[in-house]
């Protein structure tokens, strides 16, 4: 590539030699950072000195060097990490990036270009790194959809598209009507749904009182009679049901609601079926977890994050709609300064961003490239294949106790010795803690039945048999301290 040399101004200018420096030096720190990642804590306390400081950051009047940004990174930020990155954390579904992850991320930053609006290839990719991930969901070939910043945003956009759909179907979508349709609309979810699904209920106004939380059975999915008894009685109060959410692998346990049972009592009542998968939604590809996924492909809407099982760098989540027309309707909108094209619109009518970035999708792409179909399959392997292992340590140790296990690779146990008479739920807590301030392990907690467990994830691609290992040895050996003490 023959590259002219251009002047250098103005204030944010570098000059391409002093560039080209820092650029090598942040690539090798970030190659030394990832190597080391085993070898240190999982995590460190800040003190509250520190996180004051870097709370304030107050602006200089004069402005430094470019090279002494990494220096103060590499002293105030990087070592006190989420934890995430390291192959023993356990806690919460945010998993270590993918390097290829790493190298699209950088790449698209200097691209820069916006992914919502005007034409560009990173455009055309991100509908092609959609179709992809709707192909590994089970869902239909004419799905589409957008990519989002997570589960979150995600279920926002999905949930809008259902309310608008539902109140088209009336006659519903302005003035009158719609104020009064909308004051009747009701929304269904289990207890065990992310909390993500209420707050974006309430972002579209929804009160708490239209959201309907139905309860689970021994096994931990929606339980159908209790939300068919939920539906009859709202609609013949003369409420308006227009939507539930069902669970593609919970946060809690992983576990997955009875999809086809779900959509056709949707269909009776002439609901939107959504589902929540930012954690399982790609289930169905794998053979062992594909029974679980018995009518995916009916769903209205489904949540994905490649951020979570696909190890894409954050924030990378994914908004399916089966007819992405719905999910336009709700967002599009004119503007004298934009020119959208029918035949290949905007991304920016499919979601609330205008701007969005391109790293979302080189990302996922890069990722996908790498892997292709087969080596989702294996990915998942990896982490089922690790789950089990823990389990099995676990019924090895009279010690600990499994409460869930599956279909996903969540694993929920106790730490209770046989003699124990005090607060259980406390002493889980305390182990948990402990572990963590102990920076060898991360794992966390959650309720289950209403008692509290100690809860660890496999969603790493780095984690191995040894970081299994060295988290129930954490376990056992600060459960033994908090008991003998």
């Amino acid at each position: 590539m023959h590259v002219t040399q251009h002047p250098v101004e103005g204030p944010l200018a570098v000059e391409p030699a002093d560039f080209r420096r820092e650029l090598l030096r942040t690539a090798n720190w970030v190659a030394d950072y990832l190597e080391a990642v085993p070898d240190n804590p999982v995590s460190r306390p800040m003190s509250t000195d520190h996180r004051r400081r870097l709370s304030a950051s107050p602006l200089q009047d004069t402005g430094r060097p470019v090279a002494e940004f990494l220096d103060f990174v590499d002293t105030d930020v990087t070592p006190y990490p989420g934890g995430n990155g390291h192959p023993a954390f356990f806690a919460w579904i945010t998993t270590p990036p993918a390097p290829i992850g790493i190298l699209a991320d950088l790449i698209g930053c200097a691209l820069n270009a916006s992914c919502g609006y005007g034409e560009n290839a990173l455009v055309d990719m991100e509908r092609g790194a959609v179709r992809a991930l709707a192909e590994l969901a089970g869902l239909p070939a004419r799905t589409g959809g957008v990519l989002t910043s997570g589960g979150s945003m995600a279920n926002l956009l999905c949930l809008a598209a259902a309310r608008t759909w539902f109140l088209s179907t009336r006659g519903a979508t302005d003035g009158d009507a719609h104020d009064q349709a909308h004051a009747r609309l009701v929304c269904y979810q289990s207890i065990e749904t992310h909390m993500s699904v209420a707050k974006a209920a309430r972002t579209m106004g929804l009160p708490p009182s239209r959201i309907r939380n139905i309860p689970v059975t021994a096994d931990l999915l929606m339980d159908i009679d209790a939300l068919r008894t939920a539906v009859e009685a709202d609609r013949a109060a003369g409420l308006l049901p227009f939507c539930v959410v069902s669970n593609l692998g919970t946060v809690g346990t992983g576990a997955v609601d009875p999809l086809l049972e779900i959509t056709r009592l949707c269909r009776e009542h002439g609901m939107w079926h959504h589902g929540d998968g930012a954690y399982g939604g790609l289930g169905a590809v794998h053979p062992d977890l594909a029974p679980h996924y018995n009518g995916v492909d009916e769903l209205d809407s489904l949540t994905v994050d490649p951020h979570k099982t696909l190890n894409v760098p954050i924030s990378c989540g994914a908004a399916l709609v089966t007819n992405a027309e719905s999910l336009r309707a709700a967002f599009t909108a004119e503007a004298s300064y934009l020119d959208g094209n029918d035949d290949w619109p905007w991304l920016s009518e499919y979601t609330l961003e205008l701007t969005r970035p391109s790293g979302r999708a080189l990302a996922l792409r890069a990722v996908l490239h790498q892997l292709g179909k087969r080596g989702v399959i294996e990915l998942f392997d990896h982490y089922l294949r690790h789950a089990q292992l823990l389990r099995e340590l676990i019924s090895e140790r009279p010690e600990l106790h499994l409460v869930t296990a599956g279909p996903w690779a969540i694993t929920c146990f106790r730490y209770l010795p046989e003699d124990f008479a005090g607060d259980i739920d406390e002493l889980t807590a305390q182990v948990a803690q402990r572990v963590q301030d102990r920076g060898e392990a991360f794992l966390a907690t959650v309720r289950v039945h209403g008692r509290l467990t100690l809860r660890a994830s496999v969603c790493g691609h780095r984690t191995t048999k040894a970081d299994i290992e060295t988290l129930l040895a954490e376990v056992l050996h600060v459960g033994r301290q908090l008991v003998t003490s």
